[in-house]
């Protein structure tokens, strides 16, 4: 059984602000030398576990990153009849057992990603709370599970700080996605007209603003530790076969959602290679240190990156015991690595990503 699964895409976009930074521009990186357009590894992780791809696959194994869990305890406590003070105290031990709680507030001061089987127990001692009239006692605040089912936990790991026992180890490294060639901030610069102007006082615009945006095939790379995921899901390989193929379609389909009423950028990737084995794990990002220039980017990428694979594969040995090539460029013919290499459909793939040899 393969140990890690190594995922190595490139994905087009066209004009966009997929992932703003302090000032609302999109984000950057200097890499090899010159600048690069950047998406961050918590936009990607967002945008792959809420999208309806991962929901629909996955199902009721989701987790909920929140703030407020003690707030909608309160709301439930006092919708069941519960006194407003008792409610709120109530619901504040409640919101205690996730996370450090400000006086007078019910918002944890950090958000807490948890599970199904958490929100469950915190929505039946809601329910015994609100039935019995009383408050909740030690015994009753056991709400937290050393390993939840839900995927994204999983997956992309939790931190406690208040409760570190009940930590989880991600499964699944994510790196930064950044351009392969060199790239700019470009400014749009935008006017709206108001509908109800006939134009016989002025014709100026009523709004005038401005807007960073940004183009570029990027190289994005995702790792995930196959037994880890497994022992994050209690020994669950078949839930841990559906968490990397939900993932999978997801990196593969989905875009981040920043700007998109305002830029459409919506992308499936371009290259898609699976690797599968043993071997320490390692990203072909040094493939584009120098950035890739010309108007055949991404059939140059492809052979950046191929040529990058076999590069090490020479140096260090086999980088991977099983390799699976998908590509959406209609230029591209076969895959130019180190031994056998399949080439398919992204169904092929999760095939090949939850199959063993």
């Amino acid at each position: 059984m393969s140990h890690f699964i190594q995922l190595h895409l490139l994905t087009a976009y066209p004009p966009a602000n997929l992932n703003r930074d302090d000032l609302g521009r999109p984000k950057t990186a200097i890499m090899g030398g010159a600048k690069r357009l950047r998406v961050s590894s918590q936009s990607l992780k967002r945008t792959w576990r809420t999208s309806a791809l991962f929901e629909d696959a996955v199902g009721q194994h989701r987790g909920m990153r929140t703030k407020q869990v003690g707030v909608q305890a309160e709301k439930r406590l006092q919708e069941k009849g519960v006194k407003d003070k008792d409610a709120r105290a109530w619901a504040t031990e409640i919101a205690k057992v996730f996370g450090d709680v400000a006086k007078g507030e019910l918002e944890t001061s950090q958000l807490v990603h948890i599970g199904p089987e958490e929100q469950a127990a915190v929505d039946a001692l809601v329910e015994k709370l609100a039935h019995e009239n009383r408050a909740p006692e030690k015994e009753d605040l056991d709400l937290l599970r050393h390993k939840p089912s839900a995927v994204d936990i999983a997956l992309f790991g939790r931190m406690l700080a208040a409760s570190p026992a009940f930590n989880v180890e991600a499964a699944c490294q994510v790196a930064h996605a950044v351009t392969v060639h060199a790239a700019e901030v470009e400014d749009d610069y935008f006017t709206a007209v108001d509908d109800l102007n006939t134009g016989d006082e002025h014709r100026g615009a009523a709004h005038v603003g401005e807007a960073g945006f940004g183009a570029g095939l990027f190289y994005s790379y995702v790792c995930i530790d196959r037994q880890q995921l497994i022992e994050n899901l209690n020994g669950d390989e078949a839930l841990a076969d559906r968490a990397i193929a939900a993932l999978a379609e997801a990196a593969v389909k989905t875009s981040p959602k920043g700007k998109q009423n305002s830029f459409g950028s919506r992308a499936h990737a371009s290259y898609v290679l699976a690797e599968k084995g043993d071997q320490q794990p390692r990203s072909l990002a040094p493939a584009f240190l120098r950035p890739v220039a010309g108007q055949d980017q991404t059939l140059d990428a492809i052979t950046r990156l191929e040529r990058q694979a076999r590069a090490f594969d020479e140096a260090y040995g086999a980088g991977a015991d099983q390799r699976f090539v998908v590509a959406a460029d209609p230029d591209y013919r076969e895959p130019q690595l180190s031994g056998g290499v399949l080439k398919g459909s992204l169904s092929e793939l999760v095939e090949f990503l939850n199959r063993d040899h």
